[in-house]
């Protein structure tokens, strides 16, 4: 077996790259390193949502065989972060890749994989499990030759070019496409006082204005990012997504509607103060289907083959607040200080442990497999 780590690939920010974008890109990455908060080892919620695209995803490499049959397979994984779970998915892939071949009587191709996240990711983390993956292609049935696989690590906004014209075979990402480039414009009113006070998302009784922010955000930003995309996937190339979202996307989410009750308390007792409260928003859009498939439409460069919803529930209060913690500390942190986090994600899971003996605490997750039209 062959399994070689590039150099690290950078692309740079683009000249004139909005301010809004870059303080996104500097400051959202999950909880790196493989401590007890890591995001390393509070990844389960996201590794339950990469098995549901599993079946997807080998319906995605049978049609790829059933056109191009490539010696050189390409392949990007788009927010990739620092867990396991990329690792597990792309040995998941190649075993897919060669049951497909043995079914065609064809020689496994070379891997060459794009792992992307911002620079701000913990990659070495993630190639420190390296090792894990070698011992897993190992177990596939040695037939013509060894596996070969290039892994290389890109940094970079997925809302910039990344790839070069007509080189990718196969796209995939997991809970990735549903972050926003910046925090959207619009939420502070002509007086410059803040819309969405006391809401670090879209909240329950928030103001139309808010709503229309966040959704004229991810519309400029899905829309790119399928242009985007389009460009780097060689014709008929394949693409598979899973994101959260939602039925309605005008709804509120459970789980900011509990992290907006837990830092409306600490700003009742004088722990943060509520003029950063109302001022926060999360760069995050949760989209319906109907957006998405719409988006899509659009776009044009794609033929969609699949858009599916599936709800994944929350077990408990505690692995809910670890999750959380592991994704959203370095955000939190950033806006209200490393001292606090403690304290808000203890309150967090208290708030929790409360709505859910009572209610479940469900993720809508859309999983999307669309091709680049020929």
């Amino acid at each position: 077996m062959t399994c070689m780590l590039a150099i690290i690939q950078w692309r740079g920010a683009a000249a004139g790259e909005e301010r809004g974008s870059m303080e996104v890109e500097q400051v959202l990455h999950m909880k790196e390193g493989t401590g007890k908060a890591s995001y390393a080892n509070n990844s389960k919620f996201q590794e339950r949502a990469t098995a549901m695209v599993k079946k997807i995803l080998e319906e995605s490499i049978q049609e790829l065989y059933s056109g191009e049959q490539p010696e050189h397979l390409m392949l990007a994984d788009l927010g990739c972060s620092s867990g396991p779970n990329a690792l597990t998915m792309l040995a998941e892939i190649i075993a897919m890749v060669d049951n497909t071949c043995q079914s065609l009587n064809l020689k496994l191709p070379e891997f060459q994989v794009f792992l992307n996240d911002l620079p701000g990711n913990d990659f070495n983390t993630m190639f420190k499990s390296l090792p894990n993956l070698w011992k897993k292609l190992k177990k596939l049935k040695e037939r013509d030759s060894e596996v070969a696989c290039f892994i290389s690590a890109t940094p970079g906004s997925f809302y910039k070019r990344l790839f070069p014209r007509n080189c990718l075979h196969l796209i995939y990402s997991v809970y990735a496409v549903h972050w926003l480039s910046q925090v959207p414009r619009g939420l502070e009113g002509e007086d410059g006082l803040a819309l969405n006070k006391g809401n670090l998302n879209i909240g329950k009784a928030c103001q139309p204005q808010v709503h229309k922010a966040y959704h004229d955000q991810f519309e400029k930003d899905f829309t790119l990012f399928l242009s985007l995309r389009s460009q780097e996937l060689v014709l008929g190339g394949r693409m598979v997504l899973t994101m959260p979202g939602n039925v309605d996307s005008k709804e509120p989410s459970t789980l900011w509607m509990l992290f907006s009750m837990a830092l409306n308390d600490m700003v009742l007792q004088g722990l943060i103060e509520k003029e950063k409260v109302d001022a926060y928003n999360l760069p995050l859009y949760r989209a319906s289907p109907g957006e998405v498939k719409k988006l899509i439409e659009d776009e044009g460069s794609f033929t969609l083959h699949q858009l599916s919803t599936v709800n994944l529930k929350w077990e408990n209060q505690k692995l809910l607040a670890d999750g959380m913690r592991a994704v959203l500390e370095p955000l939190l942190a950033a806006a209200f200080g490393v001292a606090v986090m403690d304290e808000l994600f203890h309150r967090y899971e208290e708030t929790a442990r409360d709505y859910m003996a009572t209610e479940q605490v469900e993720t809508v997750n859309l999983v999307i497999s669309m091709s680049r039209k020929s």
